[in-house]
């Protein structure tokens, strides 16, 4: 999706995106906040929008988020006040493509339904192991193209509109496992009909 898309887009799920989508990824969002909460440390939500997993992350967690949307991290920073979310320390908006943190930076990467979305996954990817630690912790929740079967009749179908929902309903997966620091520990498959897929990737020390 072009960046201009992106911001169209989420223009106009900001106000009712937690009552609808918000609402369909649930599990991901609770699954991948646990895992970040037993590996503590300083975590870097990319794509945090409408901060929906802000509550989430336990007290001892300092979090971190950005959003490429304005509109989105408006209702971010109104959550973090209206529900005292201390242990969320910044949200900044920033391009994924090019994370304004220093190599090494995080203990853990979250990237929650953002990876179908943004132009350039193969360089986000590159810029969530470049600011995580050696050792540290990858984690990316998102929702992969079926190969067969009725979903992925659906998925095809959809395809072209991708700039209108917000999201590439045939999105592989292969486009977030190419960057060599990485290593695949964990797959895991979310909900009953596994619409979201859970991924867990260690950066080499």
């Amino acid at each position: 999706m072009k960046p201009e898309a992106i911001t169209n887009s989420y223009k106009r799920w900001a106000p009712i995106y937690d009552a609808t989508f918000g609402k369909i990824t649930h599990a991901g969002r609770h699954h991948a906040t646990q895992v970040a909460n037993q590996i503590g440390g300083d975590v870097l939500e990319v794509g945090v929008g409408t901060g929906l997993a802000l509550p989430f992350y336990a007290p001892g967690i300092s979090v971190t988020g950005i959003d490429f949307s304005d509109d989105m991290l408006d209702r971010a920073r109104a959550k973090v006040d209206e529900e005292n979310l201390t242990h969320v320390k910044d949200l900044r908006q920033m391009d994924a493509r090019n994370l304004d943190f220093p190599d090494n930076s995080f203990d853990t990467v979250v990237a929650m339904h953002l990876i179908s979305v943004v132009p350039d996954p193969e360089q986000v990817m590159a810029e969530m192991a470049r600011v995580c630690k050696p050792g540290g912790q990858i984690l990316v929740v998102n929702h992969f193209a079926r190969d067969e079967g009725w979903l992925a009749w659906f998925e095809r179908k959809f395809a072209p509109f991708a700039d209108l929902l917000g999201w590439h309903s045939n999105f592989p997966k292969d486009r977030v496992l190419g960057v060599s620091a990485l290593n695949l520990v964990e797959e895991k498959h979310l909900t009953k009909l596994g619409l979201f897929t859970f991924l867990r990737m260690q950066k080499a020390v």
